[in-house]
C-alpha cells in the first residue's frame, strides 16, 4: 500500500490532465541480445515530476510485447520507484537488469482526436505544399526534418493520373473506331438489300443471279462485322475495369496514404517545436508550466504521433502492393488487350477480302434498260410557243412542271425499282448499339478532333 501511495500522481491537477485518465499496471519484457527493450524515455528530474515513454521502436522487445505506448508514465523498474530520478538514471536501471525487466506504468488513455488541433491542421497544409518543393527548400522551411518530404511514392500519383488519361483516350478512341465500323457495316447491309431488290426485278437470269450473290455477299459482310464487334466488346470491358475500378481505387489509397503521411509529419514537427521550447527554457533555467504539471499535452502529441506513424506505415505497405499489382496489370494486360483488338480488326479485314475474292467474277453482266434510261430531264421543264430562242415564248396560262425524284413516270433506270424500300430497322440498330456499348459515341468532326487532341496530350504526359 505504501508503494502504491508512492506511485500516486498527487502533484497533477485535474485540469492539467486535459481530460485524460490513467490506469496502473505491470509488464514483464524480455530483453534482446543488445540488452535493450526498445524504448526512449523523457521527462524526469529536475524539471518534470514524472518520467514517460517518448517512443517505442519498431521490432524491439517492447514493440513486440505491445503493452507500452508513447506517452505512458514510468512508475518503477523491477519494483523500485523511479519518482524523482532522471531519465538517464532510469535508463541505467533498465540496462542493469539481465534477461528481463519488470516495468510498472500508468497507461495514458488519450483520444487521438484531441490532438487534431488547428495547429496540426495548418502543419498538414504546409506539408502538402512542401511536397512539390525541392529538398533544399523544404529543409530551409524546417518541414523535412522528421522524414523526407519529397516522397517518390506520392509523386507516382501524377504518373498514375497520366496513365488514367491515356486509358481514357484509348477507350474513347477505340469506341469511336468501332462506331465507325458499325456505320460501315450498316452500309454493307443497305447495299445488300439494294442489290437483292434489284435481283428480284432483273429479267436476265445471269444478271439476276449476280445481283443476288452480290447482295448476299454484302449481307454476310455485315454479319461478319457484327460478329467482330461482339468479339471485341470484352476488350473495352476489360479496359473499362482497369480505368474505372483499379485506377480510382489505387488513387484513393494513395490519397489516404498521403493524408496519413502529412499527419505523421505534422505531429513530428509539433514534437520538435515542443522539444525546442523546452530546451530553450532549460537553457535559461526557467520552468515551463506544462512540464512541471506532468507534460500531458506533450504526451498526448507523442501518442498521436505513434498512432499516425502506425497508420502511415500500414498504408504505405498497402500502396506499394497495389501500385506493384497495377503496374504489372498495366504492362501485361494492355499489350494483350491491344493484340485482341487489332486481331479482331485484322480478322474482319481478311474475311471481307476473302468474300470479295470469292465473287470477283460476277461482273460484268448484261441488264435490260429502257430506251429512255439515259435521257435526263432538267429540274423545271418549260413549254415554248414560238421556240426556245423567243424570250416571250412562254405560253400564257401554262405553269412549268417540276420533276419530283419520287415520281413513278416510267422513265426509271431499272423498271419497277421505284417502290423498293431501303429503310433500315432503326430500332434494331439502336438495340445493337446499346448491346455493344456504342450508343453514346458521337462521330461528329469537332468531337473527333477534340478526342484526338486529348489522346495525344495524355501520351505526351506519359512521355
Amino acid at each position: 500500500m505504501a508503494q502504491q501511495d508512492e506511485y500516486e500522481d498527487d502533484y497533477f491537477l485535474e485540469e492539467d490532465k486535459m481530460g485524460m485518465t490513467v490506469t496502473s499496471g505491470k509488464v514483464v519484457i524480455k530483453k534482446d541480445q543488445t540488452n535493450l527493450i526498445g524504448i526512449s524515455i523523457g521527462g524526469g528530474a529536475p524539471y518534470c515530476p514524472c518520467l514517460y515513454i517518448v517512443q517505442v521502436f519498431d521490432g524491439t522487445p517492447a514493440a513486440k510485447e505491445g503493452t507500452l505506448q508513447s506517452g505512458d508514465e514510468l512508475l518503477g523498474v523491477n519494483g523500485v520507484s523511479v519518482k524523482g530520478k532522471t531519465k538517464v538514471s532510469v535508463a541505467k536501471m533498465i540496462q542493469a537488469t539481465s534477461e528481463e525487466v519488470t516495468i510498472t506504468y500508468n497507461k495514458l488513455h488519450a483520444d487521438p482526436k484531441e490532438g487534431e488541433t488547428l495547429d496540426i491542421a495548418l502543419k498538414k497544409m504546409k506539408h502538402r505544399f512542401v511536397e512539390s518543393l525541392s529538398s533544399s527548400t523544404a529543409d530551409s522551411l524546417g518541414l523535412s526534418r522528421a522524414i523526407l518530404c519529397n516522397d517518390s511514392l506520392v509523386k507516382r500519383l501524377q504518373e498514375l493520373q497520366g496513365t488514367e488519361q491515356m486509358y481514357k483516350g484509348l477507350v474513347e478512341h477505340a469506341k469511336r473506331m468501332l462506331k465507325a465500323h458499325f456505320d460501315l457495316i450498316q452500309t454493307y447491309q443497305a447495299f445488300g438489300n439494294c442489290f437483292s431488290a434489284i435481283s428480284v426485278r432483273e429479267p436476265q437470269p445471269r444478271a439476276s443471279e449476280a445481283f443476288r450473290l452480290f447482295g448476299e455477299m454484302h449481307r454476310n459482310m455485315e454479319k461478319d462485322g457484327v460478329k467482330m464487334l461482339k468479339a471485341i466488346k470484352p476488350v473495352l470491358g476489360d479496359l473499362g475495369t482497369y480505368l474505372f475500378k483499379a485506377i480510382p481505387d489505387t488513387k484513393l489509397t494513395i490519397r489516404r496514404y498521403a493524408d496519413a503521411k502529412f499527419a505523421y509529419l505534422s505531429y513530428c514537427l509539433k514534437v520538435k517545436e515542443m522539444d525546442d521550447e523546452e530546451h530553450s527554457f532549460t537553457a535559461l533555467q526557467e520552468p515551463i508550466y506544462r512540464v512541471e504539471t506532468g507534460n500531458y499535452e506533450y504526451r498526448l502529441i507523442l501518442r498521436c504521433r505513434q498512432e499516425a506513424r502506425a497508420k502511415f506505415a500500414g498504408l504505405r505497405s498497402d500502396v506499394l502492393e497495389k501500385m506493384e499489382l497495377l503496374e504489372s496489370k498495366h504492362a501485361r494486360d494492355l499489350t494483350r488487350q491491344l493484340k485482341r483488338f487489332i486481331s479482331g480488326l485484322a480478322t474482319l479485314s481478311q474475311d471481307l477480302i476473302d468474300r470479295l475474292q470469292e465473287h470477283q467474277h460476277l461482273f460484268p453482266v448484261e441488264v435490260d434498260l429502257k430506251d429512255s434510261a439515259f435521257q435526263y430531264k432538267s429540274v423545271a421543264s418549260l413549254q415554248y410557243e414560238h421556240g426556245p430562242d423567243d424570250d416571250d415564248g412562254v405560253e400564257e396560262g401554262v405553269e412549268p412542271k417540276e420533276s419530283n425524284g419520287n415520281d413513278i413516270n416510267g422513265d426509271q433506270l431499272i423498271p419497277g425499282f421505284g417502290d423498293v424500300s431501303l429503310d433500315t430497322n432503326a430500332d434494331g440498330e439502336k438495340d445493337l448499339l446499346f448491346e455493344l456499348g456504342l450508343a453514346d459515341v458521337d462521330l461528329s468532326l469537332g468531337n473527333t478532333s477534340q478526342s484526338l487532341s486529348n489522346f495525344d496530350a495524355s501520351i505526351d504526359l506519359l512521355n
